[in-house]
Protein backbone atom coordinates (compact mmCIF):
# COMPACT_ATOMS: atom_id res chain seq x y z
CA UNK A 1 0.00 0.00 0.00
CA UNK A 2 1.22 3.74 -0.81
CA UNK A 3 0.35 6.64 0.40
CA UNK A 4 -2.10 7.83 -2.57
CA UNK A 5 -3.47 5.16 -2.29
CA UNK A 6 -3.82 5.23 1.34
CA UNK A 7 -5.69 8.98 0.79
CA UNK A 8 -8.21 7.85 -1.63
CA UNK A 9 -9.23 5.08 0.31
CA UNK A 10 -10.42 7.64 3.06
CA UNK A 11 -11.13 10.29 0.24
CA UNK A 12 -14.22 7.58 0.33
CA UNK A 13 -15.44 8.36 3.40
CA UNK A 14 -17.96 11.15 2.88
CA UNK A 15 -17.32 13.95 6.20
CA UNK A 16 -18.44 17.55 7.04
CA UNK A 17 -16.53 19.99 6.43
CA UNK A 18 -15.25 22.16 9.65
CA UNK A 19 -13.13 25.47 9.83
CA UNK A 20 -11.69 25.56 13.46
CA UNK A 21 -10.49 28.78 14.88
CA UNK A 22 -8.42 30.32 17.54
CA UNK A 23 -7.15 33.70 19.17
CA UNK A 24 -3.37 33.82 18.92
CA UNK A 25 -1.49 35.45 22.17
CA UNK A 26 -0.88 38.34 20.18
CA UNK A 27 -4.74 38.37 19.21
CA UNK A 28 -4.99 37.70 15.82
CA UNK A 29 -6.80 35.30 14.50
CA UNK A 30 -5.73 31.85 12.71
CA UNK A 31 -8.26 29.61 11.61
CA UNK A 32 -8.29 26.50 8.96
CA UNK A 33 -10.40 24.07 7.23
CA UNK A 34 -10.47 20.56 8.14
CA UNK A 35 -12.40 17.27 8.15
CA UNK A 36 -11.22 15.52 11.14
CA UNK A 37 -13.85 16.49 13.33
CA UNK A 38 -15.61 13.60 15.59
CA UNK A 39 -17.84 13.15 18.75
CA UNK A 40 -16.43 11.68 21.80
CA UNK A 41 -18.15 11.72 24.80
CA UNK A 42 -21.42 13.23 26.10
CA UNK A 43 -20.53 12.87 29.61
CA UNK A 44 -18.50 15.25 29.49
CA UNK A 45 -19.59 16.85 26.18
CA UNK A 46 -15.80 16.24 24.31
CA UNK A 47 -15.32 16.74 20.38
CA UNK A 48 -12.05 16.03 18.60
CA UNK A 49 -10.31 17.04 15.38
CA UNK A 50 -6.30 16.77 14.27
CA UNK A 51 -3.44 18.67 12.97
CA UNK A 52 -0.56 17.80 10.85
CA UNK A 53 2.33 18.18 13.12
CA UNK A 54 3.84 20.53 10.60
CA UNK A 55 1.36 22.68 10.46
CA UNK A 56 2.27 26.53 10.75
CA UNK A 57 -0.67 27.04 13.45
CA UNK A 58 0.88 23.96 15.30
CA UNK A 59 1.66 26.47 18.04
CA UNK A 60 -1.11 28.64 18.46
CA UNK A 61 -3.56 25.78 18.73
CA UNK A 62 -1.35 24.00 21.24
CA UNK A 63 -1.21 27.33 23.05
CA UNK A 64 -4.39 28.41 23.06
CA UNK A 65 -6.80 27.67 26.43
CA UNK A 66 -9.84 28.03 23.71
CA UNK A 67 -10.87 26.91 20.16
CA UNK A 68 -14.07 27.17 18.01
CA UNK A 69 -15.21 24.30 15.88
CA UNK A 70 -17.35 25.40 13.20
CA UNK A 71 -19.33 22.68 10.98
CA UNK A 72 -19.92 24.61 7.53
CA UNK A 73 -23.41 24.35 5.78
CA UNK A 74 -23.48 23.77 2.36
CA UNK A 75 -23.82 27.31 1.47
CA UNK A 76 -20.46 28.27 2.75
CA UNK A 77 -18.28 26.08 -0.05
CA UNK A 78 -16.30 29.37 -0.77
CA UNK A 79 -15.52 30.23 3.11
CA UNK A 80 -14.24 26.18 3.37
CA UNK A 81 -11.85 27.20 0.07
CA UNK A 82 -11.14 30.54 1.66
CA UNK A 83 -9.22 28.99 5.20
CA UNK A 84 -7.68 26.22 3.27
CA UNK A 85 -5.85 28.79 1.42
CA UNK A 86 -2.15 29.59 2.54
CA UNK A 87 -1.11 32.97 2.53
CA UNK A 88 -4.03 34.62 2.86
CA UNK A 89 -6.06 37.09 5.42
CA UNK A 90 -8.23 34.22 5.77
CA UNK A 91 -10.49 36.73 8.07
CA UNK A 92 -11.00 39.30 5.69
CA UNK A 93 -14.43 40.63 5.17
CA UNK A 94 -15.64 37.65 6.93
CA UNK A 95 -18.57 38.16 9.37
CA UNK A 96 -17.72 36.48 12.87
CA UNK A 97 -18.38 37.46 16.52
CA UNK A 98 -16.28 36.66 19.72
CA UNK A 99 -16.91 33.07 21.79
CA UNK A 100 -15.43 30.98 24.73
CA UNK A 101 -12.33 32.22 25.16
CA UNK A 102 -11.89 34.86 22.50
CA UNK A 103 -12.05 32.00 19.76
CA UNK A 104 -13.27 33.60 16.55
CA UNK A 105 -16.93 31.91 15.70
CA UNK A 106 -18.05 32.11 12.09
CA UNK A 107 -21.40 33.50 11.12
CA UNK A 108 -23.88 31.51 8.92
CA UNK A 109 -22.44 28.21 10.19
CA UNK A 110 -24.36 24.99 10.51
CA UNK A 111 -23.32 24.69 14.04
CA UNK A 112 -20.37 25.61 16.40
CA UNK A 113 -18.59 24.33 19.40
CA UNK A 114 -17.11 26.60 21.64
CA UNK A 115 -14.36 24.25 23.52
CA UNK A 116 -11.89 24.31 26.14
CA UNK A 117 -8.36 22.74 25.04
CA UNK A 118 -8.26 20.39 27.24
CA UNK A 119 -5.68 17.63 25.88
CA UNK A 120 -3.49 16.68 22.65
CA UNK A 121 -2.52 13.38 21.74
CA UNK A 122 0.57 12.99 19.11
CA UNK A 123 -0.02 10.10 16.36
CA UNK A 124 1.94 9.78 13.47
CA UNK A 125 2.47 12.59 11.43
CA UNK A 126 -0.86 14.63 13.28
CA UNK A 127 -1.73 15.38 16.75
CA UNK A 128 -5.31 14.83 17.88
CA UNK A 129 -7.03 17.49 20.05
CA UNK A 130 -9.71 16.82 22.50
CA UNK A 131 -11.67 19.70 23.40
CA UNK A 132 -14.13 20.03 26.13
CA UNK A 133 -17.72 22.02 25.12
CA UNK A 134 -18.01 25.20 27.14
CA UNK A 135 -21.13 26.19 24.60
CA UNK A 136 -22.81 24.66 21.57
CA UNK A 137 -25.54 25.95 19.10
CA UNK A 138 -27.01 25.15 15.56
CA UNK A 139 -29.22 26.79 12.76
CA UNK A 140 -32.18 24.73 12.51
CA UNK A 141 -32.70 23.73 8.82
CA UNK A 142 -29.20 24.25 7.62
CA UNK A 143 -28.27 21.73 4.93
CA UNK A 144 -24.29 20.19 5.75
CA UNK A 145 -21.50 21.01 3.45
CA UNK A 146 -20.29 17.46 2.61
CA UNK A 147 -16.48 16.30 1.61
CA UNK A 148 -16.02 12.78 -0.66
CA UNK A 149 -13.83 12.30 -3.02
CA UNK A 150 -11.85 15.82 -3.16
CA UNK A 151 -15.18 17.39 -3.56
CA UNK A 152 -17.96 19.18 -2.13
CA UNK A 153 -21.54 17.95 -2.35
CA UNK A 154 -24.64 18.77 0.14
CA UNK A 155 -27.32 16.43 2.09
CA UNK A 156 -29.15 14.32 -1.03
CA UNK A 157 -31.72 12.46 0.34
CA UNK A 158 -32.41 8.73 -0.38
Amino acid sequence: MDSQQFRAALGMFATGVTIVTVRSADGSLVGLTANSFNSVSLDPPLVLWSLARRAGSMPVFSRGSHYAINILAADQKELAQRFATRDIDRFAGVAWHEGAGGAPVLEGAAAVFECANRSRYEEGDHVIFVGEVERCSSRLGAQPLIFHGGRYFTELPI
